[in-house]
């Protein structure tokens, strides 16, 4: 580990405060680190004192990402670090950070980067596709979930969900979640489905408040592929949001596929919390999340 891409969500770090002190301890242990936002903030990225550097270049020469903020910041992250195999370490600067390891409190631990004392977390990703009339019309990565949700003013959506070539059903409510065991924490769980150890191979199939008693969430292997489809004669609003991205319209003959990528995101972690720690320390107060 030389070279340290300090990667700072410049709403949840005002001011890049922990970021900056980051470098402070990293530089301190012979590391070298370059600022670059994962976005252009408002007012530009001069604001804050520090050069910024774009991060598609920086990452042909660098080691590892820290991303301080929300898991929302490491989403955002995770197909272009995956596909460059540059590992994720997050510094949490939100109210839960399943995926975060560190806290602000915990910084000094970046020294032991120098020192390689550290591990990986291998996570499997999904890749997303949209289906019309035999064409492409949209491809994405998620590292927690594709999400097949109704719109604003409809009351039920009916969705079709095969696994393969065996039909799981119908799902008739708001939507359907279809999750990595890393985002069986995120909107999988408010949905009410498991929580599944996250460094395992597994899709997570919950309907999102489903219209019959009998429709439960599924785990099942990440070796095949999943469809999602609008039911016949489903003439209401559908819509594909991919780890919580802008939503994608569907109509009525599309069909979303998931499947597993051949990209993985490797968070990295310096401390040794299990996921059962974080869920007892973060979700005391009640089941949520937040990214």
């Amino acid at each position: 580990m030389k070279r340290v891409i300090l990667c700072p969500n410049p709403y949840r770090d005002k001011g890049l405060t922990v970021a900056k002190r980051a470098a402070e301890i990293l530089e301190g242990a012979g590391l070298s680190t370059v600022f670059c936002l994962p976005f252009k903030p408002e007012g530009g990225e001069g604001q804050y004192g520090v050069p910024c550097r774009p991060l598609h270049q920086e990452l042909r020469l660098s080691d590892l990402i820290v991303a301080f903020g929300g898991d929302g910041t490491i989403l955002h992250l995770a197909r272009t670090a995956s596909m460059r195999g540059i590992p994720v370490l997050g510094v949490n600067l939100g109210s839960l950070g399943f995926m975060s390891d560190l806290e602000v409190g915990e910084l000094e631990l970046l020294k032991n980067l120098a020192t390689g004392r550290y591990r990986t977390e291998k996570r499997m990703m999904l890749d997303v596709a949209v289906l019309r009339e035999g064409r492409t019309v949209y491809a994405g990565g998620a590292l927690n979930d594709a999400v097949i949700t109704k719109g604003a003013m409809a009351r039920v959506v009916r969705l079709q969900v095969t696994a393969g070539e065996d039909r799981l059903g119908v799902f008739s409510g708001d939507g359907v979640v279809v999750a990595t065991p890393t985002g069986s924490t995120g909107y999988s769980l408010s949905a009410g489905g498991p929580i599944v150890e996250p460094t395992a191979q597994n899709f997570v199939i919950s309907p999102i408040c489903a219209h019959t008693v009998f429709s439960k969430s599924f785990v099942l292997s990440a070796a095949g592929t999943v469809s999602v489809a609008p039911a016949e004669l489903n003439r209401k609003q559908v819509y594909l949001s991919v780890d919580g991205g802008k939503a994608f319209a569907l109509r009525q003959g599309d069909k979303v596929r998931i499947c597993r990528s051949r990209y993985e995101t490797a968070l990295l972690r310096l401390t040794d919390k299990s996921i059962y720690e974080i869920l007892r320390t973060k979700m005391t107060g009640g089941i949520g999340h937040e990214n």
